[in-house]
Formats: structure tokens, C-alpha cells, sequence
């Protein structure tokens, strides 16, 4: 399949947009493409009973290191409460472990433990094959497209979601 025309888009968008109103909606599509998203990874990667927030979380540690709680929940964008609610549930199954820190006892530290981390690796096909299944609708030459594409509302609008996400220099 070929890129479309601008007028082609239109009209595609619009059969579309006839079919339900729906489909005019930005967010509408967003929340449902995530709900679908959440589906194909929570089946790709049901032997590992880890979600997609725990996964993220997960990720970050061990891209980054060892983190306090607020710098990890800017890594991912995710409200501090919902970072500290999802790591007692990782420290317990002995994926994460936790420290006070050095020079400010009231900051704890996390980090992947080393259980984590093979965790990691062994989810690695399913989580791709969850993010393949996510956009394989999509014809290969327009994948790469559509990805951009949402990085550059993500950038554009990331200072108005609820919990900001530290942005990548």
C-alpha cells in the first residue's frame, strides 16, 4: 500500500468519521488504541503476571540505574503515588530492591535486583511481539510514520499532562 494523498486522507477520514463519530476524536482513539495495547501485552506476556506501568518502571531501572521515587516516576511520566502504590508489589516478589539513601535519610532509592533484571530479558520477545501486534494494521513503510508522529505530540503537549515525564536530551 502506498501513502496516501492529502485528499485521499480525507476521504478515508471521513468514510471513517461516518461510521461513527467516534473516530474524530483524538482522544477517543487514544485511550481505546491504549486499551487495546494493554490487551496484546498483558496476552503476550501473561507468563510473567507484570503490567505495562511495572514493565515501564522496571525498564527505566535498569536504563538508569538505581533511582529515588520521584526522579522514577518523572523517567515514566507516572504520578509518585502510582510509583510508590507498584513498587511494594515488586520489592515483594524480590524484583526490585529499595535502600534509604546515603546523604538523605528521607529518600529512598530503588533498583532493579538482579531476579529483575532476568525478568527483563525473558520478556523481551513478548513485549515486542506486543508492541509489533499494537501497530501491524498499519502497512510496514507507515509504522515508523505513526511512531513519530506520536512522539511529537507526546513532546509538544508533555507539559500538560498530570505528571510530568522527564524528556530525553
Amino acid at each position: 500500500m502506498t501513502t496516501l494523498t492529502p485528499e485521499e486522507t480525507s476521504t478515508e477520514l471521513q468514510k471513517a468519521v461516518d461510521r461513527s463519530a467516534l473516530f474524530a476524536r483524538p482522544g477517543f482513539l487514544i485511550r481505546r488504541l491504549h486499551q487495546i495495547h494493554t490487551s496484546l501485552f498483558l496476552s503476550e506476556t501473561s507468563e510473567f503476571n507484570i503490567t505495562p506501568v511495572q514493565y515501564s518502571l522496571m525498564s527505566a531501572l535498569r536504563d538508569k540505574g538505581e533511582m529515588d521515587q520521584n526522579s522514577l516516576a518523572q523517567e515514566i511520566g507516572l504520578e509518585r503515588t502510582s510509583v510508590a502504590e507498584v513498587i511494594p508489589r515488586l520489592e515483594a516478589r524480590e524484583l526490585l530492591e529499595r535502600r534509604r539513601s546515603n546523604e538523605d535519610r528521607r529518600v529512598k532509592l530503588v533498583k532493579l535486583s538482579r531476579k529483575g533484571k532476568t525478568l527483563l530479558r525473558k520478556m523481551a520477545t513478548s513485549v515486542q511481539q506486543a508492541h509489533d501486534r499494537t501497530i501491524e494494521a498499519l502497512p510496514e513503510e507507515d509504522r515508523a510514520q505513526f511512531l513519530l508522529q506520536m512522539v511529537q505530540l507526546v513532546e509538544a503537549n508533555n507539559h500538560l499532562g498530570s505528571a510530568p515525564f522527564k524528556l530525553p536530551d
